[in-house]
């Protein structure tokens, strides 16, 4: 079994479609893989839940019809912290993110949590671009 932890923004449908197709074209994804998709909240104040999350379920769609098993998880706080404590926790062999679309200058760099996860994960980082490439 491989375990892939993706961490799935919040108001970006297509960024969060790329991550789970990613997933989903990894060999054997639909026999061998456990998706677990992972929102961090920064501010809560109404306790919303990973599975309200319309990006999150968008994604699980995705997975779930290509018969990849999905599982969910969510944290409060910093997203880069969060994420490598949630690999941690799910025993993650691979963490999955997208970045934001950027300008041509700043796509020299990568977004401050996928910067955060590639030079501080202790795993191989899925860095998957957006939409037309962004």
């Amino acid at each position: 079994m491989y375990n892939v932890l993706l961490g799935i923004g919040l108001d970006d449908e297509p960024r969060a479609i790329a991550q789970a197709e990613a997933v989903v074209d990894l060999p054997r994804a639909s026999d061998e893989v456990t998706a677990h998709l992972c929102h961090v909240f920064r501010d809560n104040p109404e306790g919303a839940s990973v599975h309200q999350i319309g990006t999150v379920r968008r994604a699980r769609e995705v997975l779930e019809d290509a018969g990849v098993d999905c599982a969910h998880y969510e944290a409060s706080g910093d997203p880069g912290e969060e994420l490598l404590a949630a690999a941690d926790d799910v025993g993650a062999d691979a963490i999955c993110v997208s970045g934001r679309k950027r300008s041509p200058a700043g796509k020299v760099v990568f977004g401050s949590t996928t910067q955060a996860l590639v030079l501080n994960a202790d795993r191989p980082v899925l860095a998957v671009p957006g939409p037309d490439g962004e």
